[in-house]
């Protein structure tokens, strides 16, 4: 499976100049984690939730700008890369997401959530826990299959 089938497509981004503050709100009202930080129709980094502070972040975005918080563009990834390819690309980097480029144009976002919302349907998993040997328990010790 490749990053353009679990990727998504609408991109939600912002400008290093605007107040964070406005990013947060943004976040907040579309239900998303992070954004992509456009300059001159160019990705240049990355805000997310915690580098906003979080919820209890208001006096950390208080006149600060997007660019002061902001990750820069360092990590991205191709839609044609392989799911594989892009979550070792954020394993151990301690990412939540990867902007999905193709040339120098955004196309979408990767992000964990995808990446666990992918492995919790049990799409691409070689095998199951019982195929495996493991079984799995029931609440009251019983074993019953998970498919």
């Amino acid at each position: 499976m490749h990053v353009k089938d679990l990727m998504t497509k609408h991109v939600e981004t912002t400008t290093p100049t605007a107040l964070a503050a406005v990013a947060w709100e943004v976040m907040q009202s579309r239900r998303i984690h992070h954004l992509v930080v456009m300059r001159n129709g160019e990705a240049c980094g990355v805000v997310s939730s915690r580098d906003l502070g979080g919820r209890s972040g208001a006096t950390l975005r208080q006149d600060a700008t997007v660019e002061k918080l902001m990750s820069p563009m360092a990590i991205t990834v191709s839609s044609k890369a392989t799911v594989r390819e892009a979550a070792n690309l954020m394993r151990g980097r301690g990412i939540g997401c990867l902007p999905v480029v193709d040339g120098d144009r955004v196309v979408g976002i990767l992000t964990t959530s995808d990446l666990l919302e992918f492995i919790g349907r049990g799409k691409g998993m070689h095998e199951t826990r019982e195929h495996a040997g493991v079984p799995r328990r029931g609440a009251r010790g019983t074993v019953r299959s998970v498919r």
